[in-house]
C-alpha cells in the first residue's frame, strides 16, 4: 500500500488510537457495530471473499445462513479493531479478569524444559489479548510484524504492539529467523500467527479438504530448537475472550516440519470450526481464490495490518 492510500491509512489509524480511548466504550462500541454492519450490507471485495471462506468452513450452510455468518464475522472483525484502539490504554488487571484460558499446564511444562515455546495461532478473537496474557504471565514475548508501507503505519503497529509487552521485529526473513533461534534458546515465548502464508512458498496442507499453505516458520524454529510448538485457539465470549493452549505438537527434525505444520492446520481448523464466525480472514486464503475466482486479491489495510 504505497502513495495517497497509504498515508490515508495511517492517518485514519492515528485517528483511531487518538479518538477511539476517548468515547464512551458503549457509544464507540455500537459505532463500529454499525459499521460492521454497513459493510457486509454493500458486500465489498474483502466481504465476498470473507463469505467464501466461511463456506469452506460451514459447507452445509446455505445461503441465508451463510449471510447472518458473514455479518456475525463482520461484527467480530470490528470488534477487533474496537478493542486494539481502546487495548493500549486499558488497565491490563482489567482485561486479564475477562480472559477464560485453559491449558496453560502445556505451556509451563515447555517452559521448564528450558528450550522455549513456539506459540502459534490463526487470526481468530484477538490475539493482541493473547499475547498481553502470555506478556503479563510468562515475560515479553517475541512476535513478527509484516513491513507495511509506508513506514509510519509499519512504525504505528510496532508501537502499538510493544505498548502491550511484545517485542516486535520486522518479518525480513533469514535476520528475523535467526533472533527468533536466540529467543527460543533464551527459553522464551515466540508467538507467531500461524494461518495465513505471505509468502506463498509455505508447506502445502490440507485445511477444510482443500489444498493450502501454512507458514513453515512455527514448526522449523521448534525443530530446530526443540521448543515447544503450541498450537492456541483464541475466540470471543460474550464479556471477554476464551483461550486455549493445546498439547504440544512434536517435531523432532526439518524433516517432520511438513508433518508438524499439518498437525497445526488440523488443530486450528476444529477451533474454527467451533467459532466460524471470530477467524477474521478477509483475504484469498485457498489457492483456488489467488487467480481472482473466488473474491478479490486486494485485502485491505486493516486485513493486511492485523
Amino acid at each position: 500500500m504505497t502513495g495517497l492510500a497509504g498515508r490515508l491509512a495511517d492517518a485514519g489509524f492515528a485517528t483511531g488510537w487518538r479518538l477511539v480511548p476517548k468515547l464512551p466504550k458503549s457509544l464507540a462500541g455500537v459505532a463500529f457495530w454499525g459499521v460492521a454492519d454497513l459493510a457486509a450490507r454493500r458486500g465489498g471485495g474483502s466481504v465476498r471473499q470473507l463469505r467464501a471462506n466461511l463456506r469452506r468452513v460451514v459447507p452445509q450452510a446455505g445461503e441465508t445462513e451463510l449471510d447472518d455468518l458473514t455479518r456475525r464475522a463482520m461484527h467480530s472483525y470490528a470488534r477487533y479493531w474496537h478493542e486494539a484502539f481502546r487495548l493500549p490504554t486499558a488497565d491490563p488487571a482489567a482485561v486479564l479478569a475477562d480472559v477464560d484460558i485453559s491449558g496453560t499446564d502445556y505451556l509451563e511444562a515447555a517452559l521448564a524444559e528450558g528450550n522455549g515455546a513456539v506459540v502459534a495461532l490463526p487470526h481468530t478473537g484477538n490475539w493482541d489479548v493473547a499475547g498481553l496474557w502470555a506478556a503479563r504471565n510468562v515475560g515479553e514475548l517475541t512476535t513478527v510484524a509484516e513491513r507495511l508501507e509506508p513506514e509510519s503505519l509499519y512504525r504505528r503497529f510496532v508501537e502499538y504492539r510493544e505498548s502491550l509487552g511484545f517485542e516486535v521485529v520486522p518479518a525480513d526473513g533469514s535476520v528475523s529467523f535467526r533472533l527468533l533461534l536466540q529467543r527460543l534458546r533464551e527459553n522464551r515465548v515466540v508467538c507467531l500467527v500461524g494461518d495465513r502464508d505471505l509468502s506463498n512458498t509455505g508447506t502445502p496442507v490440507t485445511f477444510f479438504g482443500e489444498q493450502a499453505r501454512f507458514p513453515a516458520g512455527p514448526a522449523r524454529l521448534a525443530a530446530s530448537t526443540g521448543a515447544a510448538l503450541l498450537p492456541v485457539g483464541s475466540w470471543y465470549t460474550d464479556d471477554g475472550w476464551g483461550l486455549r493452549i493445546h498439547p504440544r505438537i512434536r517435531v523432532a527434525n526439518r524433516a517432520e516440519a511438513p508433518a508438524a505444520t499439518q498437525a497445526l492446520a488440523d488443530v486450528f481448523a476444529g477451533d474454527i470450526a467451533a467459532h466460524p464466525t471470530d477467524w477474521h480472514m478477509l483475504q484469498p486464503f485457498w489457492p483456488a481464490d489467488r487467480d481472482g475466482s473466488g473474491g478479490t486479491a486486494d485485502g485491505d489495510a486493516a486485513a493486511d495490518a492485523g
